[in-house]
């Protein structure tokens, strides 16, 4: 009994630090079923929305995901970024270099897992495919996954830390895909989102 009561103390204690490390009081956080699913439908339709490249401004679109202000922290191809001009300079590089030159691409979420933590906080974890043409008319695909902690801030979520990382075994298909051929354009080589 008294293991048991040590074990759910010690769970309390973590769930409380969590809480507390999103800025979180550790009273009244309690979300209801409602505020979850409107979390999880208004964070899937702003993530979805911004990664729409059909859309004009694809670099304002994207960047429109991250708190107005404050620091954002962003990690990606082992790199960490704090400065949101630093963070809408890597996007607008990507735009540039490989955005740009893709022919219809296409965003696919295969996997999003989204936790509600309070009602000011909630966690993504997505897969994210873009099958495209390149410019030389070759098929690609670029891929990955993306964790990212949301802030509620007024009525919107916004993307405060992040993590991407690149899906190997596309890194690995598209490498041995095109050994054989130089690499004429950007888009050649595998590219992370920013």
């Amino acid at each position: 009994m008294r293991k048991i009561v040590r074990g759910t103390c010690q769970q309390a204690v973590a769930v409380g630090l969590v809480l507390v490390f999103f800025g979180c009081a550790p009273r009244g956080t309690a979300v209801s079923p409602e505020q979850r699913a409107d979390a999880e439908r208004a964070i899937r339709a702003e993530v979805v929305a911004a990664y729409d490249f059909t859309r004009p401004d694809v670099p304002g679109n994207l960047m429109a995901l991250y708190a107005p202000t404050g620091r954002v922290v962003s990690a990606s191809g082992g790199r960490i970024v704090t400065s949101r001009d630093t963070l809408r300079a890597q996007i607008q590089t990507f735009w540039d270099n490989v955005g740009r030159n893709m022919r219809n691409p296409r965003v696919e979420w295969p996997q999003m897992y989204i936790a509600v933590l309070a009602p000011n906080a909630a966690v993504m974890t997505a897969t994210y495919r873009i099958p495209h043409t390149q410019p030389n008319g070759m098929q690609h695909v670029i891929g990955g996954a993306w964790t990212a902690a949301f802030q509620r801030i007024g009525n919107r979520w916004y993307v405060v830390q992040e993590h991407l990382s690149d899906d190997p075994t596309l890194t690995a298909i598209q490498t041995q895909m095109q050994m054989p051929m130089p690499m004429s354009d950007s888009t050649s080589a595998p590219a992370q989102l920013h």
